[in-house]
């Protein structure tokens, strides 16, 4: 069997992630939360696991460095990478939306002004609808734009809207929701079809016993 390499982000959801591997019996032995190391290694040498900044990881599967990704869906849908998504980990779970103040109202004949991380994602959610928009790309606290006249609405993860509130603001619409996926890039799909769908029969074998038990 050929070497699967597994682009894993990381942060938060690496240890839920890293906890499945192991209820799927897939173990990386030198791995830690607190190891700096980068490359991973399971027992019998088969799988490779890298450890890569969340939003790198479609471009890492996209590209062939990684056959196989598991990182957020906000990141997939940002990315806008040619990947197969072919499973959901049911890990990290949350939503896209847009937030604002809660009397905020639109005018489709006027451009709106979007402050968001996910620039992309909020392109094509408001092109849907008709609404023409400017978006300012932040990378942190975006609830403050709107409270200073940056932008009218936001569009980010929320998870319990419990920084919204205390900033006031409020969610006006939902767009998707999100959680962590399994990615594969399409020309491993084909060349190394054996080991890929081994590989996620593993996990869903892993998911439907946690699922049991829960």
């Amino acid at each position: 069997m050929e070497k699967l390499t597994i682009a894993l982000a990381k942060g938060r959801p690496a240890k839920n992630t890293i906890d499945l591997l192991q209820s799927a019996g897939i173990y990386f032995k030198d791995f830690h939360e607190k190891s700096r190391k980068l490359v991973f290694y399971n027992a019998d040498q088969s799988i490779k696991l890298i450890f890569v900044k969340a939003v790198d990881v479609p471009t890492y599967v996209e590209r062939g460095a990684a056959d196989i990704g598991i990182v957020g869906k906000d990141n997939i849908l940002e990315s806008q990478a040619k990947v197969y998504e072919l499973l959901d980990l049911d890990l990290g779970k949350c939503k896209f939306a847009v937030a604002g103040y809660a009397d905020f109202r639109p005018d489709f004949n006027q451009k709106l002004t979007v402050a968001t991380k996910y620039p992309n994602v909020a392109k094509r959610f408001f092109g849907q609808k008709g609404q023409s928009i400017e978006t300012v790309k932040l990378n942190g606290s975006v609830e403050l734009a709107p409270l200073i006249g940056l932008a009218e609405v936001i569009v980010d993860i929320v998870e319990t809207g419990s920084t919204l509130k205390e900033n006031g603001l409020t969610v006006l619409e939902d767009i998707e929701k999100i959680s962590t996926r399994l990615i594969v890039n399409q020309a491993s799909f084909a060349t190394k079809a054996q080991e890929v769908k081994h590989f996620i029969e593993k996990l869903k074998e892993a998911l439907e016993s946690a699922s049991c038990k829960s």
